[in-house]
């Protein structure tokens, strides 16, 4: 019991703040402050954004880029990563705040931060490596595009109307606008979106987020648009925590939705943490601590009113290249989000929702990675056919039937390709000292196949049937030692062939059967099945003799007088 204890014990330390994370925090503080500011100017409109979007107000926003910021910064396994709302989670949180209300969000929020937490116990964070790139890449289209089309209602200045997908939405508000246009808040969102875009590719340093939307405020205000609404009143300062909204009675049917949280909570913070490790050197990101880190962020948040959250890949990639080196950078980004909240709640509430639409709007543009499409969908048809599916699922379903869709369609290609490798090739046998007589009767009653690669579940019926229409032979020979993998569908149909060939009077025999393969056989039966009669032999060339034996026993071949050493090309035969 002791030793279990401090197994345990000596997991959950390696997922706290370790002395080590205290130490980097000093050593170059100047950098990591003057970070934390400039991804605090980037974050706020985009936390703003992302609480609008999300459908429980900008509030919900801030409260979530402080509070998961913070506590994601100190408890996560990235030195780099910079946490709060992403456009990613509020795809997800739209259909769920329209079926369930703004409690059944925190709900989610809170259930998913326990299971991230329970993942980094089990040590899943390892597994996130497997999502092939077609997939992440797919992925990110689809979000972007579906970021673009949620702040369609508020680029053109008209209220969002009802319904939770996103192109119905859309189109509604495409109609209501055609019958009112606004075309004050068109100009707003465009003109913001453009700085933005335009401001980014002259000044990549300079935050242009907050220079756009600092800009459409004071015309707004100085020229009096009403046409361009602002985002309303905010409280001054974070709720007090609270579990109120939580109804225990509708854990179970969220639970679901809360599992599609946690799995893009995890998917999209350790993408973004092994970003934020790609732009730099010597930072390595420990993906059990991310996930805890996630999931205690994801748990506190709900309690102030906020969303879920999410590692931030475009917040995480400006924090590096500011020059951040260790945690101060992200809790300095929290820490001043906060000071807005509690001192600038007043001046935030004036912003117009149409230069919000904007910044994201932008940010859509940006997330997508041309370079990066172009290549997947040059690599491989596969690659291509996995990028667009994931992306129009993304598109038409939701984030969660999309990864699954994704994962599933790559594992069948990947299992298409792998089986493919599998050879199955008739193989000379070794003239060495053979008469040419001899030679020619040896050819016309005893085949050899050599099996290359994998023999499972979706190679193993080619197999069968090129094994069974062998034809005008006495004996077949099956050379196995380079069958790389072989599973109980392999090992059936091996077994299957061996008796349909017994039953047309062919004798099977089987050399080079591994370690690894006899279990598997065994299980089956099929390693007794070629026992039987003496058919499994080491190597080759021992088979190759036993053949001949069995040939001569039963007249087919002439007795000939004991043989010379066999040759050095007979022994190499495996």
């Amino acid at each position: 019991m002791s030793t279990l204890l401090r197994s345990a014990w000596s997991r959950i330390a390696s997922l706290l703040p370790s002395r080590t994370d205290v130490a980097e925090m000093g050593r170059g503080p100047r950098r990591d402050l003057l970070a934390g500011l400039t991804v605090a100017i980037v974050a706020l409109p985009l936390a703003l954004g992302f609480g609008v979007s999300s459908g429980l107000g900008a509030e919900a926003g801030l409260a979530t880029a402080v509070v998961a910021g913070a506590l994601a910064a100190v408890f996560g396994g990235s030195n780099l990563q910079v946490s709060g709302p992403t456009g990613a989670m509020t795809v997800v949180l739209v259909p769920i705040v329209g079926q369930y209300g703004p409690g059944g969000v925190l709900t989610v929020g809170l259930m998913a931060g326990v299971m991230l937490v329970v993942l980094a116990a089990l040590r899943a964070g390892k597994y996130m490596r497997y999502v092939p790139a077609p997939v992440v890449e797919g992925f990110t289209l689809g979000i972007a595009c579906v970021i673009g089309l949620q702040q369609i209602p508020n680029a053109l200045g008209v209220p969002k109307p009802e319904g939770d997908r996103v192109l119905v939405v859309t189109w509604r508000a495409i109609e209501e606008f055609a019958k009112s246009p606004n075309w004050t808040a068109v100009g707003l969102a465009v003109a913001v979106a453009v700085v933005m875009l335009v401001g980014a590719r002259w000044r990549p340093t300079v935050p242009f987020s907050i220079v756009a939307v600092i800009a459409a405020t004071v015309v707004t205000q100085v020229a009096g648009l009403d046409a361009a609404p602002p985002i309303g009143d905010l409280p001054a300062g974070l709720p007090a925590p609270s579990l109120a909204f939580l109804d225990l009675g509708s854990l179970g049917t969220l639970l679901a939705p809360a599992v599609a949280v946690a799995a893009l909570a995890a998917l999209e913070s350790l993408l973004s943490a092994s970003v934020a490790d790609g732009m730099t050197v010597g930072q390595k990101h420990d993906p059990d601590r991310e996930l805890f880190g996630q999931g205690l962020a994801n748990v506190a948040a709900p309690l102030f009113g906020g969303v879920p959250a999410t590692g931030a890949i475009a917040r995480t990639a400006v924090n590096v290249r500011t020059g951040a080196n260790s945690r101060l950078a992200a809790l300095t980004h929290a820490a001043i989000l906060a000071v807005i909240v509690f001192a600038a709640a007043p001046l935030v509430s004036r912003i117009p929702l149409a230069a919000l639409a904007g910044v994201l709007l932008a940010t859509a543009v940006r997330m997508v990675e041309v370079g990066s499409l172009r290549a997947m969908a040059r690599a491989t048809r596969s690659d291509a056919l996995i990028l667009v599916l994931t992306a129009v699922a993304t598109l038409a379903l939701d984030l969660v039937y999309a990864v699954i869709i994704g994962l599933v369609v790559a594992g069948a290609l990947a299992l298409r390709a792998v089986a493919k490798q599998a050879r199955f090739d008739q193989v000379p046998l070794d003239r060495g000292d053979h008469s040419v007589e001899e030679h020619t009767l040896l050819a016309e009653h005893i085949v050899a196949y050599r099996i290359d690669g994998p023999l499972f579940f979706a190679a193993a019926h080619r197999f069968l049937l090129e094994l069974t229409e062998v034809a005008d032979v006495r004996v077949v020979i099956l050379r196995m030692s380079r069958v790389s993998t072989m599973d109980a569908t392999g090992a059936l149909v091996l077994k299957d062939a061996v008796q349909k060939l017994r039953r047309r009077g062919i004798l099977v025999l089987a050399s080079g059967i591994r370690a690894g393969q006899r279990q598997v056989l065994d299980s089956v039966g099929a390693l007794d099945l070629l026992g039987r009669e003496g058919g499994e032999y080491a190597t080759t060339p021992e088979a190759i003799r036993a053949a001949r034996a069995h040939l001569e026993t039963s007249g087919v071949l002439t007795a000939v007088p004991a043989q010379q050493p066999r040759t050095s090309s007979e022994e190499g035969l495996r």
